[in-house]
């Protein structure tokens, strides 16, 4: 969804755009041909010529004619997502009801119901990531109300997004910050949840080229740089195994495929380890043709002869054939010691399973209609229109819970009778019991995990076995929400405590009463309210549950005003704010888009600090970001935070750089890890202090096994001055790795 755009960057004459949008149009008609019954052709020639002429004074930020995008979804709909004709039609018209003159109505009366409700969905929620975070939070249920109710919603909103980051080019820097933040925040984990791994993988890739460019580049020019020793090895690893698959009868293709560059970067960060190291750059795939009841075998034979060839690791099998992922996933996966002393990962499944892990939901539809299976997207649905109807609060909360609860990888876990229960990671044994039910989890005192007594807060992994032990004199406590990860778990325990404390508000709501009454008014509502307004409480519940447990004791109700059966509160003394230093939107700009530039001092009247979770210095990719209170806080762009706060609070994100300024030194760290040898202490300090001049805060530097690990805090001017200390310090012989902290937790 995009705005008209500034000046076209390309140069098209009418008559070539034509040709250009209907060249695009017919390749749209080619990817669904399969798929058209009759009349359908029409239907589509209908919706595209409806949205064509609705956008045609619009433009994309390209300079492009805009009924490009929704063509670009809808064939992104139907080929890499699996979709059919109504999801085309669906597509073609996703932005014309919010953008144009075309309503709900004019759809329904050219193409029915069904296809107007998922226009009607996609129109609900094209603003999902505006305007502030409340909002979204509620646009957010909008979306999942929506998808429990036709699921194709969300496919086509992940079509939408995977175009607009496609073609993220031609925005402005901050709106690529934001658009990516809120990709790698939600979009990416819900495509991941709805089984389309390839679009998740291209989600995060495409993201982190935005938000972490040199890294990102980095990555790719190594990955270049190796892929003809890359294809060497996956051809020598492949070819033992492809001829005794062949020689035991089976149908299989064999073929490895590099890992994302996103996955690689987790992995580099993860591990603390190079490029280099990184031995799992690629997975071996081999994909089986089988039939229904031969796929599970087929597997396993295909998992021992690969066994047989290399030597796998144990820790390392995950066995989603007897247990598939409850977005359908199912495979199995090893991983084994290749030649070269190479860790090689290995993902073995069959040609169904391979269209439900690329094509994922869709997929999973076509097989439900043909196999009568498929109930663990339904529970899933279930557990979601579950916890939106359950959901009170409209906070960003919402957002943060749903993520934990619905878009992480799972675990699962047995009952006492053997009944497997899927929970995501990171679940407790609280979460298992209110996952049996509500009763039982407010009940529960401890559990035992595998015959062993642990306490509720105990975190289970997949294969435990739980039983849960109750008590009729136990409560819900407030500590339990810091524990618990599943919003079921957490809604429950809410309403717990709620009715807890409308049992003690009642006591409180009889002293309000009396004192009332002393006055000598009635309890109304208005009397009520005044005494909220008073004490500036969230709510009636809130006023007497503080004057039932003493924090409120009405003595100040004797300075209130009596007007008949009415009080009034006393008008408290105005105090005139001091004028804030730093008010946001008021930055007086040289021009609209002018960036607010740090000068690491406050001579510009601007109040900021640096973040403690990044820690920027000069130099560094910066975003401000306006904390209530704390005025500006600068954050890095690849800072841990950065997702959430971009894609949250797009609103308070302030583009800011830095200007050159040599007097001021920041703190920052590095860590070093070498070979502990006489003398390093004396050469690194030597380096730091002497050759270049820095100025070190503190230093511990710990020995071990012929190691050294060494933590150092010290001042620079910019990332400049840090770069060319790194790699000063490289330089030095025994060194191994020397990184700049990102935490703010420097072991120190």
């Amino acid at each position: 969804m995009e705005t008209t755009a500034q000046i076209p960057k390309y140069h098209l004459n009418e008559e070539e755009e034509k040709k250009l949008i209907l060249r695009e149009y017919r390749s749209l008609l080619k990817v669904v041909k399969s798929k058209l019954k009759p009349g359908d052709k029409n239907l589509i020639r209908t919706a595209f010529e409806m949205a064509a002429e609705a956008h045609k004074t619009m433009r994309r930020k390209s300079g492009e004619p805009y009924i490009l995008h929704p063509i670009a979804v809808a064939k992104i709909s139907v080929e890499e997502i699996g979709l059919g004709v109504r999801s085309t039609i669906a597509a073609l018209l996703h932005d014309t009801v919010e953008d144009t003159d075309i309503t709900l109505d004019d759809v329904k009366r050219e193409f029915g119901s069904e296809i107007t409700k998922i226009v009607d969905g996609l129109t609900k929620i094209s603003n999902v990531m505006d305007v502030n975070a409340s909002q979204q939070a509620e646009n957010f249920k909008k979306i999942l109300l929506t998808l429990t109710d036709d699921p194709r919603v969300i496919l086509i909103k992940l079509a939408d997004r995977l175009h607009n980051m496609r073609t993220l080019d031609s925005m402005k820097r901050e709106k690529q910050l934001k658009v990516s933040s809120e990709t790698v925040y939600i979009y990416a984990p819900l495509a991941h949840r709805m089984g389309l791994y390839s679009i998740k993988t291209e989600l995060e890739d495409l993201a982190m080229k935005y938000m972490e460019p040199d890294v990102y580049k980095d990555i790719a020019r190594k990955l270049a740089e190796t892929k003809k020793e890359r294809t060497r090895f996956i051809n020598e690893f492949i070819k033992p195994i492809k001829e005794k698959v062949e020689k035991a009868g089976l149908n299989a293709e064999v073929y490895g495929r590099p890992k994302s560059i996103h996955s690689i970067w987790n992995k580099i960060k993860k591990k603390g380890v190079d490029f280099e190291e990184v031995y799992d750059l690629f997975a071996i795939r081999i994909i089986l043709d089988s039939t229904p009841e031969k796929e599970k075998e087929d597997c396993w034979k295909v998992y021992s002869i690969v066994s047989d060839e290399y030597n796998p690791s144990p820790e390392r099998l995950r066995d989603w054939l007897s247990n598939p992922k409850s977005n359908g996933y199912e495979a199995l996966h090893t991983t084994v010691m290749g030649p070269m002393g190479r860790w090689v990962e290995v993902q073995i499944r069959t040609k169904r399973m391979n269209e439900i892990a690329e094509k994922g939901l869709a997929a999973h539809w076509k097989y439900k209609e043909e196999s009568g299976e498929g109930d663990r997207f339904d529970k899933w649905f279930q557990q979601i229109r579950e916890v939106i109807g359950h959901q009170e609060s409209d906070s960003i909360d919402f957002l943060q819970e749903f993520k934990t609860s619905f878009l992480v990888e799972e675990i699962f876990v047995y009952t006492p009778k053997g009944d497997v229960k899927m929970l995501p990671v990171g679940s407790t044994a609280l979460d298992f019991a209110f996952s049996i039910h509500s009763a039982i989890g407010v009940k529960t005192i401890g559990a035992k995990v595998n015959h062993k007594l642990v306490p509720i807060s105990h975190k289970l992994h997949s294969g435990d076995q739980v039983e849960i032990i109750t008590s009729n004199k136990q409560k819900a406590s407030e500590d339990w929400l810091s524990f618990v990860v599943t919003s079921r778990a957490k809604g429950r325990i809410r309403d717990a405590l709620k009715e807890e404390k409308k049992k003690v508000a009642d006591e409180g709501k009889y002293a309000v009463q009396r004192k009332l009454e002393g006055l000598g008014v009635s309890m109304v509502q208005h009397n009520i309210e005044e005494l909220v307004h008073w004490y500036k409480l969230p709510s009636n519940l809130d006023l007497f549950y503080q004057v039932a447990i003493k924090n409120i004791d009405l003595k100040e109700l004797k300075d209130f005003k009596v007007i008949g059966d009415k009080i009034e509160a006393p008008k408290p003394v105005k105090i005139l704010p001091e004028k804030p230093e730093y008010i946001p939107g008021h930055i007086h700009h040289a021009k609209k888009d002018a960036e607010l530039i740090i000068f690491g001092e406050s001579s510009d009247k601007i109040v900021y600090n640096l973040a403690n979770c990044c820690k920027p210095i000069p130099g560094d990719d910066v975003f401000g970001f306006v904390t209530t209170g704390k005025g500006l806080t600068i954050h890095r762009t690849n800072c841990p935070n950065a997702a959430k706060l971009l894609a949250n609070y797009g609103h308070r994100v302030v583009k800011t750089k830095w200007a050159k300024n040599k007097e001021i030194s920041f703190l920052t760290g590095v860590k070093i890890i070498g070979l502990d040898d006489v003398g390093v202490v004396n050469k690194i300090t030597n380096l730091i202090s002497g050759d270049l001049k820095l100025n070190i805060a503190a230093m511990t530097i710990e020995a071990k096994e012929g190691l050294f690990r060494g933590n150092i805090k010290l001042y620079v001017n910019d990332k400049e001055e840090l770069d060319n200390l790194v790699q000063c310090l490289l330089d030095l012989p025994g060194i191994e790795s020397v990184e700049r902290y990102d935490m703010e937790d420097v072991p120190l």
